[in-house]
């Protein structure tokens, strides 16, 4: 698909590969991405296709979490000022080549060697809880309310529009990924966004979702949670726990199961 404008110069373009979403915000001086895809080709595919509705240049790009998939494209925007949580920054920086490197082994031919290629750019405007960028007769803010997805998740709102950019925290098109997940808090950081989730959420994979389907994935995300709680409240292992009856795929909720029996095990440290 080509870019939807989803209210008065804010965009989002959805492309096949990993059903990414990628968001622009265009004020009177510049816009504002949201995510940068996967490698330095993917970006400059982005660059070209950002030109084709709008001559302003990209001034800032905003990274809703860390993973590669929606960062490593950030080398291609030199002229942008770079925001991202201060988690993003550090797990790039510490992590960013290794992921690189491991991801580069798991693919074949020309896309091995895109990977490869990259460069990895971390944020270099990092910030704990929230960032508001003046774009111009606008403003857009990134929120970090707690984990879920990752530790470095973050929402990015518009001052006079009702679209968020929720990045992974909400999947459209498949079960939210759980493998770096926190499902005991993750119900609880999508409540603190409630109000802000209340018209048009462009998740970080999939279409568009309204404020019912937001509601529907974070009663998932809970029951999940209370599932965990549970299950080890009554001394289950968690090979032991019935996923059976659990919101998303037995495969999804076998990790959620594992990872929130590590969260009950550090909070008891």
């Amino acid at each position: 698909m080509s870019w939807q404008e989803l209210d008065d110069g804010v965009f989002r373009r959805r492309y096949e590969f990993l059903d990414l979403n990628v968001g622009l915000i265009l004020g009177e001086t510049g816009g504002a991405l949201i995510d940068t895809r996967a490698s330095h080709r993917e970006a400059q595919v982005l660059i070209d296709e950002i030109k084709m509705i709008t001559d302003l240049p990209v001034r800032w790009v905003v990274n809703t979490h860390w993973h590669w998939d929606h960062t490593f494209g950030n080398h291609m925007f030199p002229d942008a000022s770079l925001y991202g949580h201060v988690e993003s920054k550090r797990m790039l920086e510490q992590h960013g080549d290794r992921v690189r490197k491991h991801l580069a082994t798991r693919m074949d031919g020309d896309r091995r060697q895109e990977v490869e290629e990259v460069t990895i750019r971390p944020p270099e405007i990092a910030f704990a809880n929230s960032i508001q960028i003046d774009v111009g007769g606008r403003s857009i803010t990134g929120t970090f309310q707690g984990r879920g997805h990752t530790r470095t998740d973050v929402m990015v709102a518009i001052s006079d529009s009702d679209v968020v950019f929720a990045g992974d925290l909400l999947e459209e098109s498949g079960p939210p990924s759980m493998s770096e997940g926190y499902p005991l808090e993750w119900p609880v950081t999508l409540d603190l966004f409630e109000p802000i989730t209340q018209g048009v959420v462009v998740p970080g994979h999939g279409d568009i979702m309204k404020a019912a389907a937001v509601e529907t994935q974070r009663e998932e995300l809970r029951a999940v949670a209370t599932l965990a709680k549970e299950s080890h409240a009554a001394g289950l292992k968690q090979e032991h726990i019935d996923v059976s009856g659990g919101p998303f795929p037995e495969s999804t909720m076998r990790e959620a199961m594992r990872q929130a029996y590590k969260e009950i095990a550090r909070g008891r440290k």
